[in-house]
């Protein structure tokens, strides 16, 4: 049987997921065009907190896969019509995916701060790329007068247009990413990427192959980085470099502390808090950054664990927590992974 806290906790879970269902119907276009950015950002953030909570690995670049997919998208797309998603998705999350296995490729052959600051560099050489020449318009950006069309057939499947749509179209992403990252991290892959994170000499000396099964991990994540920022363009009809830059890396960081370093969903909680705190503050002080600053600062003092850590302690929670396994798979098996 259940346990009461386990019932509340499948509740809880249950009311949230009512309650994102039911916001287009009940709010203004403003909030849910506030909501999707949001779960745009929690989408970015979990797929950061990917390599960050589960494989141990801070990286400051994943802002640059999230603009590079927003660009793919600015000059894929025709001057006055709308762009398939059918052809741009894909191609975005390709390029998003292809930048992260190069860089991941070269990154990962360092560690520690070293892999922090060549991460860094690798974003910020994509980010004056797009600055300093005309690809996309420069530092000026480029507009996307249109949000992609989902046809088969001549006929328009969804209005994306609207913004209850366009907000129901990314719920199923986050709701697919979660999926995929549950299933991840609580397979033999994830299993192994964990024992890399905790005790990678350990891991290496029972035959795990770590660097493939970073690079994989990273480039997955960078991929739903990818998917996140070509929505994202698509909801702001924009890009600018500044999607690729370094600050969004650190702000999405700290979505992934707030929530919860080690749970899928966490960094999604995470991102609500952060957003919402802004949207807030500024509405009532012009020093919204220094309280801002200060909440933040006490909410990772006093929950360590993220903001996710109260729904463990008050209703036991934390299902999709994922640590390493007692007895690591064998080396085969992992490699197979």
């Amino acid at each position: 049987m259940l346990g009461r806290r386990a019932v509340l906790g499948r509740a809880g879970a249950a009311l949230v997921i009512a309650a994102a269902l039911a916001l287009p119907f009940v709010a203004q276009t403003y909030y849910v065009q506030f909501a999707t950015k949001v779960l745009l950002m929690g989408l970015l953030a979990m797929a950061l907190n990917f390599v960050v909570g589960f494989g141990g690995l801070v990286s400051l670049c994943h802002a640059a896969f999230f603009g590079l997919a927003g660009y793919v998208l600015a000059l894929t797309a025709p001057q006055y019509a709308p762009a398939s998603i059918w052809t741009t998705l894909p191609l975005a999350v390709a390029a998003a995916a292809l930048a992260a296995a190069a860089i991941g490729a070269l990154s990962l052959r360092t560690r520690g701060v070293y892999f922090i600051m060549v991460t860094l560099a690798f974003g910020e050489m994509l980010f004056f790329l797009f600055h300093d020449t005309k690809i996309g318009g420069g530092s000026d950006g480029a507009y996307i007068y249109f949000k992609p069309a989902i046809v088969i057939a001549g006929m328009t499947l969804l209005d994306l247009e609207r913004a209850a749509n366009f907000y129901f179209l990314v719920l199923g992403c986050i709701a697919a990413a979660i999926l995929l990252l549950r299933t991840l991290t609580r397979s033999p892959f994830g299993h192994a990427l964990a024992a890399a994170r905790d005790n990678e000499r350990r891991a290496r000396s029972l035959g795990f192959p770590i660097y493939r099964i970073r690079l994989t991990a990273f480039v997955i994540s960078g991929a739903l980085a990818g998917v996140a920022g070509y929505l994202a363009a698509a909801q702001y009809g924009f890009v600018a470099p500044q999607m690729l830059g370094w600050h969004l890396s650190a702000t999405v960081l700290v979505m992934v502390v707030l929530g919860g370093l080690r749970s899928v969903t966490g960094p999604l909680v995470g991102a609500a808090v952060l957003m919402g705190l802004e949207e807030v503050l500024k509405a009532t002080t012009a020093y919204w950054k220094v309280a801002e600053g200060l909440v933040i600062i006490a909410l990772v003092l006093l929950l360590p664990g993220g903001v996710r850590q109260l729904a463990s302690l008050l209703f036991g929670t934390g299902e999709d927590r994922t640590r390493a396994p007692a007895a690591p798979a064998p080396a085969g098996e992992a490699g197979r992974a």
